[in-house]
């Protein structure tokens, strides 16, 4: 079986390296390409339309150059364009198109559950957008608590890597005391502290990455 290329997009700098090593490990074989507009998360930031048709415009054209070179899926790794994305699925049906956070959102949702309670889930993030937009991803009924790693982007961003970790084991404590059953570390730039983070919290920790990249093998090859 043929390798299929699968295209990463990102919005973030950050989120090149956590997928792209998740993927060394547990997909080496796939032929991946990678895209970067790292003015994505701060023209969002800065603007008062939110996700309007602009930046919805910007996707599409993102995913037509992916698609034109070939990608037979596309996995979005920027956390906080929901409805950009979806607009994206629709244009393209018939190839898979992953939002950053779907698989693992549902593996939240499942290990939450475990032994039959209805468990809470602690959703950490860096970039407040993204905690603005995803809870409402989550199946209606599910109990989802953001917790907001204030300052760790930009620690992240000044090369800090050891205060940005910090910032979100600091997170995923506040997200434990508030009776959360599981942490959903939101965007694939936090998968780097998730040791930090499980060494803090009794309490399983999920990433983007390895959720994301597990589903989207599985979808690519369930349509050979």
């Amino acid at each position: 079986m043929r390798a299929p290329r699968i295209a990463l997009i990102h919005a973030l700098a950050h989120s090149i390296a956590p997928v792209n090593a998740e993927l060394d490990q547990s997909w080496p074989e796939c032929v991946r390409m990678n895209l970067l507009d790292d003015s994505l998360s701060a023209d969002l930031a800065r603007s008062a339309a939110g996700l309007d048709d602009r930046i919805t415009g910007r996707f599409m054209a993102l995913a037509a150059y992916a698609i034109g070179t070939g990608a037979r899926g596309i996995l979005f790794t920027c956390s906080a364009f929901g409805s950009c994305i979806d607009a994206v699925a629709a244009r393209w049906p018939g190839i898979p198109v992953l939002k950053p956070s779907e698989a693992m959102i549902g593996d939240a949702v499942r290990a939450a559950a475990g032994e039959g309670r209805r468990g809470r889930i602690g959703l950490v993030a860096t970039f407040a957008p993204t905690l603005e937009s995803m809870p409402a991803e989550f199946p209606a009924g599910v109990d989802v608590i953001p917790v907001l790693a204030e300052g760790a982007l930009a620690a992240l961003d000044a090369g800090d890597t050891s205060t940005h970790d910090r910032l979100a084991a600091d997170a995923a404590r506040r997200a434990q005391a508030m009776g959360c059953h599981v942490i959903a570390l939101a965007q694939f730039s936090l998968a780097r502290a998730a040791s930090a983070v499980a060494c803090a919290v009794p309490l399983p920790v999920l990433t983007t990455p390895a959720s994301a990249v597990r589903l989207l093998r599985s979808r690519l090859y369930q349509g050979e």
